[in-house]
């Protein structure tokens, strides 16, 4: 994930906003007890979600795969009055973490946790999102898209993390490597998609932001 020099990466951060001290915790709890801590979105991304969340202000987010709660917090930060965070996650595991640091927020009433396959979850959602954060599977992101499609705002915004993937998105991709496929996938169908106004940043492990036209 790490592209940038030790030294340009340590500088950004210290040039960012600090994270308060609830996801502090967070963060240093999921690197010492969780599996996969890489998963988890840090400091710089999670200010970038902020930062976004708080420029749209939106009344309804949607967050497909939550792991332990930290983005969840980041972008419920910039929610209008009266603004809900929808997150899907299948890891019914990590639900109690989570569930424990949002307790400390001010955002616990306003984050709705739904615990399923999201293939399943999200046609049955009838909301309209101002904002939707991919960051689940692979394989499903261009299906993940696909079903949510509809439910954005014109304008709305759609984000998905790991669009990089590594960096292996511009190596030869090995016939089994799936996720590389799909991840290379994903990121050509929103670059050809007349709908939507896309940019892919090269922060972390790469953020695809598309805004519906």
């Amino acid at each position: 994930m790490n592209f940038l020099p030790t030294d340009v990466a340590d500088y950004a951060d210290v040039h960012t906003s600090p994270e308060d001290e609830v996801l502090q915790r967070l963060n240093r709890d999921t690197h010492a007890h969780i599996l996969h801590a890489r998963m988890l979105s840090g400091h710089l991304q999670g200010r970038l979600l902020s930062m976004f969340s708080h420029m749209i202000r939106p009344r309804r987010v949607l967050e497909i795969g939550t792991y332990t709660g930290y983005s969840a917090i980041c972008l419920a930060e910039g929610l209008a009055n009266g603004g809900r965070l929808i997150t899907i996650d299948k890891n019914e595991e990590l639900e109690s973490i989570a569930r424990r640091y949002w307790a400390e927020t001010p955002y616990a009433a306003q984050i709705d946790l739904r615990i399923g396959r999201a293939s399943e979850l999200i046609p049955e959602l009838n909301e309209v999102f101002d904002l939707v954060f991919i960051d689940a599977d692979k394989e499903n992101y261009g299906l993940y898209y696909d079903l949510v499609f509809d439910k954005v705002r014109p304008g709305g915004f759609i984000l998905a993390d790991n669009v990089l993937w590594s960096g292996k998105v511009v190596e030869p991709i090995k016939p089994a490597d799936r996720d590389t496929q799909a991840v290379v996938a994903f990121n050509q169908k929103i670059h050809t998609d007349p709908r939507v106004e896309n940019l892919l940043l090269p922060v972390r492990d790469g953020i695809l932001i598309a805004r519906k036209l």
